[in-house]
């Protein structure tokens, strides 16, 4: 046969077999249309379960820190704004026709089939960028043609429900690039130290054919291979005039990454408290980039000073007052944090509260018209069922008023605060206020909780702190009405989309405005750190309302402080505990609150007095009480509503006296037309023992006449023991009982004091009424005779 019938013979049973093929094809047309629609429907949805990364971000999008997935992978979560850079680099690389095709690129398959029959192996997949996608949500697949066909399925269906940026950032989200690094966001802070939106073209090449070869990245290997690679996706996207002939050549100059850099760890305890909640979540925050960054370098200069005292911790909120989002977050100082505790995030780890509560104690009695700001309190040693607080610096005052208790901190007027207005009903209110820390019964506090006897955590008080501010902002704009959106909780997660909230109104706060702005107004009056304290004289100087507190046994340093606009909440101490001497608010906590405070914008606006719930009313000058009768010198001042419910003042009264004013006469002794009548300020005579001291234009009574006898109280008081008390000596070194110092006092400093116990005579004293006694265990009775007769019983018991 010659070839030519040969040819022609081949041809025909070529095309007969063809016919027969498409016979048989059309026989079965139903089941090859059945098989794919049937896989399209039936393969289950590709579902994207890897772990991700927990990531925060600052409110304008800045990475503050990432915890790594529990796979071990870095894998930033998906993010739809990606560096258009980047997209064009990795479609031209990856699919040039991915924003035509519909999943499935038909000419790539091909083209990569006729490559692969041409090489005799498997050298291209022909994959679209919606198919790797699908290849890397199926990871661990092996690669075989029936999974190729399920991936194309797949990959339609995915095109169907999700537009080209989503699958595009899926893709990137999961792409390989080395080591444990997945995504290129991942990628970009990991080799390039920077967003992945802010990449150059050479970092973007790079990051786009990465994902190919994934294993060239590792430093001083196949790093020509990685730059050949990058440098023609580079020609290739100056060839399709993307970029110009400049930016090619300044884009080949880069050098390739070296080794992993460390991601960002700006607010390390902030992402410890978000991943609590949000694991594997990416959570945009309200944090301030820049002005995280300023206080963390803050935290770290104070600590590093403070570490001669061996104080090794610090924490700083700092937050605004309407919205009451956080600004900056640093739960502690970072130095040495193995060695000491520095991951402990302190912003919410409970402390002792020092002094730190005092403000609300005072807000409280104002609001309740239980005091006025200047209203004298009590400052005299006292014990109660075994509690005796002292002063910081152990000296009594006698008498201050509460505005000075509260601007000098006095722990034994606070006290007497406390138990005038109730513990329990202090307690509540401090719930109401926002502490979540208090969880035991008033009594197990007792009167201590104004001195630091319960624990509180920075962002409970902090927020506390806001509240009062905030209320008195909004008062005035609510045209004197209170709103449900006076007191906010504070917030560091941004709200994507913020829910406008509707404000409830009411006529009456938990604490009044007017009390909340007496007590702002008290708190801006305090005295500054020793670098601050020429603030008032500067036309610029900064006003801030702030508190400071310190633990039983220097164990915390607090220091809060509040403008109209903004609030910082500062903690300082041992995250251990340990407390350290000299470790006090004012000496650590406040030069940190107001180093921070000189990051903030400054105003010139402060607190407006909100007068719709203030009257103007005369206030005794000395005792701070509403004016009474015989009050000698009155002053009008604003106070609040309810102040006018305080008593009136109880320590003025008239006196009769000679006509040389040198003896207190009546009636009875000394002629009616001679008698000289004059108003006269008289304190109790233990609180007068103490006053007198510091106030050197007091007036003791003047004695009576030597002729003249006048009923009145016993000029004497006991300063310690007080009425009805147990007393326990306490123990010496040798163990023996050591005795105990009574002490009483008198309104004359001429006086002699004789001294009995159970009717028997101990001795006298003049000048100090001081005596050193060491009774038997039991009940007894003292009783005290003055000079001039009268005299104080007092029963007592020894334990």
């Amino acid at each position: 046969m010659s070839k030519n019938n040969k040819n022609i013979k081949q041809k025909c049973n070529t095309k007969t077999t063809g016919l027969l093929i498409i016979k048989k094809l059309k026989k079965y047309w139903l089941f090859l249309c059945y098989v794919p629609v049937s896989m399209f429907f039936c393969i289950p949805y590709p579902v994207d379960n890897n772990p991700y990364s927990t990531i925060i971000e600052a409110s304008d999008g800045e990475l503050l820190g990432a915890v790594i997935a529990s796979d071990g992978q870095w894998r930033f979560p998906a993010d739809k704004t990606l560096s258009e850079t980047y997209l064009a680099a990795l479609t031209l690389f990856e699919d040039k026709r991915f924003y035509v095709h519909q999943g499935v690129d038909i000419v790539a398959i091909l083209r990569a089939l006729r490559q692969n029959i041409k090489t005799g192996k498997a050298s291209e997949g022909g994959s679209s960028i919606t198919m790797q996608t699908v290849r890397l949500m199926r990871k661990g697949r092996r690669r075989t043609l029936t999974e190729k066909i399920i991936e194309m399925v797949l990959a339609l269906k995915l095109e169907a429900q999700f537009g080209k940026r989503e699958i595009l950032a899926l893709y990137a989200a999961n792409a390989p690039f080395g080591g444990n690094v997945v995504g290129v966001e991942t990628a970009a802070w990991r080799y390039f130290g920077r967003k992945a939106r802010d990449l150059s073209w050479a970092e973007a090449a790079t990051l786009a054919v990465l994902p190919n070869a994934p294993s060239l990245i590792h430093p001083g290997r196949n790093r020509n291979r990685l730059k050949n690679k990058r440098d023609h996706l580079l020609n290739r996207l100056h060839s399709k005039n993307i970029v110009n002939a400049e930016t090619l050549a300044l884009a080949k100059t880069e050098p390739l990454p070296d080794s992993p850099l460390p991601l960002p760890r700006s607010a390390p305890h902030l992402l410890d408290k978000i991943t609590a909640i949000s694991k594997g979540q990416r959570v945009r925050t309200t944090i301030l980039h820049s002005l995280q960054q300023s206080v963390t370098a803050i935290v770290e200069n104070h600590v590093r000073n403070n570490k001669r005292n061996r104080v090794n911790n610090a924490a700083v909120i700092v937050a605004e007052i309407q919205s009451g989002n956080v600004l900056a977050y640093v739960g502690n100082a970072m130095q040495d944090n193995e060695l000491h505790g520095a991951n402990v995030d302190v912003v919410t780890a409970p402390r002792s509260t020092g002094s730190i509560l005092k403000p609300f104690l005072y807000a409280a009695m104002l609001d309740d018209g239980e005091l006025l700001p200047n209203t004298l309190v009590p400052d005299v040693p006292m014990n109660i069922s075994g509690f005796a607080p002292h002063n910081f610096d152990k000296l009594f005052n006698g008498s201050v008023s509460a505005h000075d208790a509260l601007t000098r901190s006095l722990n034994v007027p606070s006290v007497r605060m406390l138990a005038d207005y109730n513990v329990e009903k202090f307690r509540t209110l401090l719930v109401d206020l926002g502490m979540t820390t208090l969880s035991k019964s008033a009594g197990h506090y007792g009167l201590s909780l104004i001195l630091g006897g319960a624990e509180g955590t920075l962002w409970d008080i902090a927020g506390m702190y806001a509240d009062l501010a905030r209320v008195v902002n909004n008062f005035g704009r609510n045209s004197g009405r209170y709103s449900s959106l006076d007191r906010k909780k504070l917030n560091c997660i941004a709200e994507i989309s913020p829910k406008k909230e509707e404000a409830r109104y009411s006529k009456t706060g938990l604490i009044g405005a007017a009390a909340c702005w007496q007590t702002l107004e008290t708190l801006s009056e305090l005295n500054r750190p020793e670098e601050e304290s020429s603030w008032h004289i500067f036309s610029s100087g900064r006003r801030v309302a702030w508190k400071t507190g310190t633990s039983y046994g220097n164990r915390d340093a607090w220091a809060i402080g509040t403008t109209p606009e903004y609030l910082v909440g500062v903690w300082v101490g041992n995250a251990s505990g340990e407390g350290r001497p000299l470790l006090t608010g004012v000496g650590y906590a406040a030069p940190l609150l107001f180093d921070v405070f000189n990051l903030l914008p400054r105003s010139t606006e402060w607190f407006k007095q909100p007068y719709d719930e203030m009257v103007r009313t005369a206030v005794c000058c000395a005792s701070g009480h509403r004016a009474g009768e015989f009050c000698a010198a009155v002053d009008t001042v604003w106070i609040t509503e309810t102040g006018l419910l305080s008593s009136v003042c109880p320590y003025h009264r008239l006196i009769h006296l000679d006509k040389n004013e040198k003896y207190r006469v009546n009636s009875a002794c000394y002629p009616v037309h001679e008698i000289v009548h004059r108003k006269w300020f008289v304190l109790p005579p233990a609180q007068e023992w103490f006053y007198r001291k510091y106030h050197l234009d007091y007036r003791p009574l003047p004695p009576f006449a030597p002729d003249c006898t006048i009923d009145e109280s016993s000029p004497m008081q006991m300063i310690y023991p007080t009425h009805g008390i147990a007393v326990v000596p306490t123990r010496q070194i040798d163990g023996e009982k050591g005795k105990i110092i009574f002490q009483a006092a008198h309104n004359r400093n001429n006086a002699i004091i004789y001294w009995h116990i159970d009717d028997r005579y101990l001795g006298s004293t003049d000048g100090s009424h001081q005596l050193a006694l060491l009774p038997d265990e039991g009940a007894h009775v003292l009783t005290l005779v003055d000079n001039e007769g009268y005299s104080l019983i007092m029963p007592f018991v020894v334990k």
